[in-house]
């Protein structure tokens, strides 16, 4: 029986990367996005090809009914979840300094990135327990994508900035709610990695890289993240729960 994963937002960008490095490990596939399944039925056919099942869930994680109806349908589908990877978020609709922000802006991104993060994992959380209590060689793990904006202050997004912060307070207190069911939790803090939610700023970051902002030179692109997750999935850094791999080509690296 094959292992699987819940991927939030797994159809574009990084979460696609991940469900492509997932995939290829064999893993079973329930993804969640807010289009609808005939405008992401490319990217589930192309899924498939690698021979597992591949599923999606229309779903918007801001709503609680939805949520809920993800992992009533989630269930339904496949037998017991091994991953849930906490990847969908959004940026601010405008970017507004922090003296102008709104608060319906504050709000959305906040019910999205990290209401709709901490009640999911809940509620997957409670979904892996039983499936310990029913049976001691299950294995499972979270997984948390963040992002450096978690410590890194952007005066023009600051409703981000603080979902993404408190996102890293949810992954040090899931850590420790679920170490004694011997399910561990970890975060992955991406940098400037293309995808087309970065698109818009491409210009300007490709100038700040020319003139040396990274210690590698370059863009990540979704495959970094993806190869990472399936590390952590398969348990090849087995000692570390709680913790959190930056993968931002050296940005956030103090220098002199």
């Amino acid at each position: 029986m094959n292992k699987t994963a819940l991927i939030t937002g797994g159809t574009r960008g990084i979460g696609l990367g991940i469900a492509r490095s997932l995939s290829k490990e064999g893993y079973d596939l329930v993804l969640c996005g807010r289009k609808a399944e005939s405008q992401v039925e490319s990217t589930l056919t192309e899924l498939r090809q690698s021979g597992n099942r591949v599923f999606y869930v229309p779903a918007d994680l801001g709503s609680r009914e939805d949520r809920s109806a993800l992992l009533t349908e989630a269930q339904g589908l496949v037998p017991h979840l091994n991953v849930l990877v906490n990847n969908a978020g959004v940026a601010p609709r405008e970017r507004n300094h922090i003296l102008d922000a709104s608060e319906e802006s504050f709000e959305e991104v906040i019910r999205i990135n990290l209401q709709g993060t901490y009640f999911l994992t809940q509620q997957c959380a409670r979904w892996m327990v039983r499936s310990k209590q029913q049976d001691s060689s299950y294995t499972g793990s979270i997984i948390n994508i963040n992002s450096i904006s978690s410590t890194v202050a952007s005066i023009s997004r600051g409703e981000y900035c603080i979902s993404k912060a408190g996102l890293s307070m949810a992954t040090k207190l899931w850590s420790v709610a679920l170490a004694e069911h011997d399910i561990p939790v970890y975060e992955i803090r991406p940098g400037l990695i293309a995808t087309d939610m970065t698109s818009k700023v491409k210009e300007h970051y490709d100038q700040l890289i020319e003139e040396g902002l990274l210690l590698q030179p370059r863009w990540g692109v979704p495959e970094d993240i993806g190869k990472t997750v399936a590390a952590l999935a398969r348990g090849d850094i087995p000692y570390a729960t709680g913790q959190v791999i930056v993968q931002d080509g050296g940005l956030t690296s103090e220098r002199l």
